[in-house]
């Protein structure tokens, strides 16, 4: 008799709607976890048993089963936070992390990261995001690998290049017949103020991040629209062989001319001389050399042994036949004299004050010195299957054989989506749609329970039959 089946088939039917509730459950539970994915689940009729009827053998359905739970991954919105190493996806792909004290991985699309006191970028489990090392023009340094701040300070950099862009005034008249007979590095001052026009100082970095001032001294020439200079430092800081003994000479490091043209005012093609001061006592004087860029350059010793080579630049470079302007240039204007941009490369030692990530993942460390320094690149995941990835608890995947290993790549390559920094992906469950679900399991399980109790009372018929 079919009547009991009937009943079995009810029951599959509450045990199925039943794991659909705890689905949906499971889904309204987690609207607010980081990352999380919403599950769905299919429904499948079981095999169906055969019986006789008056036309044949037909089939009689024997009840339903749970065919199926399957993750959406479709992406969830982003909440904007504070804190530079939360990090969202935007696109496909998962943060790869290794559990601390093994080398197994796990993946995830909660970016809920922070730094512990040893430096490495772990999620709240602990567990170590994973990524590439970056050399200092970003480029990855070996194999992917756990991410941890290891430099804490950034290396000074000693000056090599000097920018000072003047106007001079064209109604100057000459101080000095030679400006630098009249610098004397043994007497205090070196130099006299009515032994020259105008003089323009600039600060520079040695190889050990201390600053020293370089000091550039004009006066003009009494050729035609034509200007001396030299290029001085603080005497007792000058560390070149012979030098810095109270020498007449000591701090004097170059002297040259600048030609400018009559009518425009500008350095002409051929309007820039430079000559070095190598002798203490009696300098011979030498060419300065002219080196690839187009400049002049002189050579500063402040720590005894390791000369700097500073191109000096005044806003001209040789081209290999002329000196061209740039469009920030040296100037002879009828004005007065002044320092119209100065600068210099090079910096000290800084101390990590921070991290910034951008959207193709580099970590970036933020120094005191100004520096920003590359660190680090996240590396993302995918998998030809993900549907198949093993839920682990914690917001974390593991690969399975059905999920196939894992592709790992830069973000924003190969299909994998850009870092969001300073964001959390949130959970893309919508609670409008799990409501919708849990209304229609609810009243598909009270239809199922109804064909338990009329099936019951169809047996009670049957059985009050024989009294």
């Amino acid at each position: 008799m079919s009547l009991t089946s009937s009943l079995f088939s009810g029951i599959s039917g509450l045990a199925t709607l039943g794991n659909s509730m705890q689905i949906i459950g499971d889904n309204i539970a987690n609207v607010n976890t980081v990352g999380f994915k919403a599950s769905s689940y299919a429904f499948q009729d079981l095999l169906s048993q055969a019986t006789a009827t008056q036309s044949g053998t037909s089939q009689i359905g024997r009840g339903t089963a749970l065919a199926d739970i399957y993750s959406s991954f479709e992406q969830g919105s982003f909440e904007s936070t504070g804190n530079t190493t939360d990090l969202g996806i935007g696109g496909a792909g998962f943060f790869q992390l290794r559990e601390g004290g093994s080398n197994r991985l796990f993946y995830t699309r909660a970016g809920n990261f922070r730094f512990d006191q040893n430096g490495y970028l772990i999620n709240p489990e602990g567990y170590v995001v994973q990524g590439w090392q970056l050399d200092a023009n970003a480029n990855d340094v070996g194999s992917v690998t756990d991410i941890q701040l290891a430099s804490f300070t950034s290396p000074p950099a000693a000056s090599d290049h000097v920018t000072v862009i003047s106007n001079l005034d064209s109604d100057a008249i000459s101080l000095t017949a030679d400006i630098s007979a009249s610098w004397d590095g043994a007497a205090s001052p070196s130099i006299i103020g009515n032994n020259y026009e105008y003089q323009s100082t600039v600060k520079i970095y040695d190889s050990l991040g201390s600053t020293h001032d370089i000091t550039i001294y004009y006066d003009r020439a009494a050729g035609p629209s034509t200007w001396e200079y030299i290029i001085t430092c603080n005497p007792v800081e000058d560390s070149r062989a012979g030098f810095g003994g109270g020498n007449q000479y000591d701090g004097l490091l170059a002297r040259g001319t600048i030609a400018f043209s009559d009518s425009s005012g500008t350095i002409t093609p051929a309007g820039l001389t430079m000559q070095i001061c190598d002798d203490p006592t009696a300098p011979t004087w030498p060419a300065a050399t002219m080196n690839t860029n187009g400049y002049f350059t002189f050579q500063p010793d402040f720590i005894g042994g390791v000369p700097q080579d500073i191109e000096f630049d005044l806003g001209t470079r040789w081209d290999g036949t002329a000196f061209v302007n740039e469009s920030l240039t040296s100037t002879q204007f009828a004005r007065s004299s002044t320092t119209t941009f100065q600068s210099a490369n090079g910096y000290g030692a800084g101390d990590f004050q921070g991290v910034d990530v951008d959207v193709d993942g580099v970590i970036t460390g933020i120094y005191s010195n100004g520096q920003l320094i590359p660190l680090h690149r996240v590396a993302l995941a995918k998998f030809l299957n993900q549907q198949e990835l093993h839920k682990e608890g914690g917001n974390l995947y593991s690969e399975t054989n059905d999920s196939g290993q894992a592709i790992t790549n830069h973000p924003g390559t190969n299909g994998l989506g850009d870092i969001s920094p300073n964001s959390l992906e949130q959970s893309n469950v919508d609670i409008a749609n799990e409501f919708v679900k849990m209304i229609t399991s609810q009243r598909g399980f009270q239809a199922n329970s109804k064909i338990i109790t009329t099936v019951d009372q169809m047996l009670a018929e049957t059985i009050q039959m024989k009294r």
